[in-house]
């Protein structure tokens, strides 16, 4: 903008161009040298933040792969671990259910000789009052 300035100052001036002018040119030429170093350091500072910025994107990446590797790992030791105790239950339950098989057999067995004991020791009360009157005592019928 300053050069813009000076370009239109000299040009709508009718005053020849002084060792003045010269030396503000050169100064000018100094200047923006100074200027497009700086641009220079700042693009290169850029570029650093920018790679930065990329080491910590391949962290965070190198990250979340861990964290996706742990998760399966849990996960599989989770499903491991409830498989075992699902076919521990299993076979823990199987000799239960043959115990409870056979006392529930057993207990129909007794059933059915019970019964018929009942029917017998009515048959005998019917003939025996004495024996009719201790099965009374006793509530069994």
């Amino acid at each position: 903008m300053m050069l813009l300035l000076l370009v239109t100052g000299l040009r709508s001036g009718n005053d020849s161009f002084t060792q003045k002018d010269r030396e503000l040119l050169i100064e000018l030429r100094v200047r923006m040298m100074e200027i497009d170093k700086r641009f220079e350091q700042i693009d290169k500072r850029f570029e650093q933040v920018d790679k930065r910025i990329e080491q910590v994107d391949k962290r965070i990446d190198g990250m979340t792969t861990f964290m996706w590797i742990l998760a399966g790992i849990f996960t599989t030791f989770t499903v491991s671990i409830m498989s075992l105790l699902f076919w521990d239950r299993r076979t823990m339950i199987k000799p239960f259910e043959k115990k409870v098989t056979e006392i529930e057999k057993e207990i129909a067995q007794n059933k059915e000789v019970n019964g018929k004991l009942l029917d017998v020791i009515k048959e005998y009360a019917k003939n025996d009052r004495k024996f009719a009157e201790v099965v009374s005592q006793f509530n069994i019928f």
